[in-house]
């Protein structure tokens, strides 16, 4: 019987909400202050779900600190205190809105996790009241 496993880590980014194919009246229009064409800031939360079954030995789907571990280096380290449009060369090329970045963020953890452990859903928070959830199809 699988099980699930719920894990928050936190960084610091800085982004622009833009899409190059529109004039800049339709970024500001449909981004708001998003579209500043110098970035802005969010204190991020990435919510990370994985289940799979229980290991009779240890008790754990995972070890919380080794699923940390697995986020901290396929996106933490790479996001955090950067500017997403500019500094993370997997992001090249896409608008970092929270849904983007969800999808872009599971890429990368999911071909990390253990065998047996699957990606089950990665939430993006730009703030604590606004979220994007990626899940599998």
């Amino acid at each position: 019987m699988p099980v699930s496993l719920t894990v928050r880590v936190y960084f610091e980014a800085a982004h622009r909400l833009h899409n190059p194919e529109r004039d800049e009246a339709w970024n500001r229009e449909t981004y708001g202050k998003c579209a500043n064409p110098y970035g802005h800031g969010h204190n991020y939360t990435l919510e990370v779900t994985v289940e799979g079954p229980v290991d009779p030995e240890t008790g754990y789907v995972v070890d919380m600190k080794r699923l940390k571990a697995i986020l901290a280096e396929t996106v933490v380290s790479e996001v955090d205190h950067r500017h997403l449009n500019h500094e993370v060369p997997w992001l090249s090329g896409i608008n970092p809105t929270a849904e983007n970045l969800a999808v872009a963020f599971a890429r990368r953890i999911a071909p990390a996790l253990p065998d047996g452990v699957r990606l089950t859903a990665v939430s993006v928070h730009e703030t604590e009241r606004n979220r994007a959830t990626w899940r599998p199809d």
